[in-house]
């Protein structure tokens, strides 16, 4: 009986150790191709001469973290894709930076360690997860791009999904670049 009860226990512990994987829990790794984090997988690993660069922009993309849902101030917590699309057919796109901002103007996270480059006509998907509710109804992201000249300028946009009682709702929003 003591053996069965010791088994029983590893099993649940090796379990639970499993759960704790972040690459297991993470939606961005589980729903990549090779199960590698997508930004990781396109950083830059050799020198770019940015100096024959001509196109620079920051972009503004709005990300709701959360919504109202009626009169009684009752939130829905949403999941959100943030999209960066390279447009060009024969050129990258480099992106230098990805930071995420809460409601009131507080950073939260830089999704990037290092300048990654997006192929011509790739894409660049990034999960922010349903429980990720620090950002609130007015999280948004600051995206900075450079590349050779400006018909590398890309598409960004982010969709939020979420589902209240039996209702599922949708929508996206736009990037919208930053004026200095």
């Amino acid at each position: 009986m003591n053996t069965y009860r010791l088994s029983m226990l590893s099993i649940i512990v090796s379990l639970l150790l499993l759960g704790c994987d972040k690459s297991v829990q993470d939606p961005n790794t589980m729903f990549s191709d090779k199960h590698d984090d997508p930004i990781k997988a396109l950083e830059v690993t050799k020198t770019v001469d940015r100096s024959q660069f001509a196109y620079k922009q920051t972009f503004y993309v709005p990300i709701y973290s959360d919504i109202y849902t009626d009169t009684e101030n009752r939130k829905v917590l949403l999941s959100a894709t943030l999209s960066i699309r390279n447009t060009t057919l024969d050129k990258s796109l480099y992106i230098n930076k990805i930071d995420y901002y809460g409601t009131d103007g507080t950073f939260l996270k830089s999704y990037l360690k290092s300048q990654v480059e997006l192929p011509p006509m790739a894409t660049l998907n990034y999960i922010v997860e349903k429980e990720e509710a620090r950002g609130g109804s007015g999280a948004n992201f600051i995206i900075e791009v450079e590349g050779i000249d400006d018909t590398v300028t890309p598409v960004i946009e982010a969709i939020m999904i979420g589902n209240y009682s039996n209702k599922a709702f949708a929508f996206g929003t736009e990037g919208t670049p930053v004026k200095y």
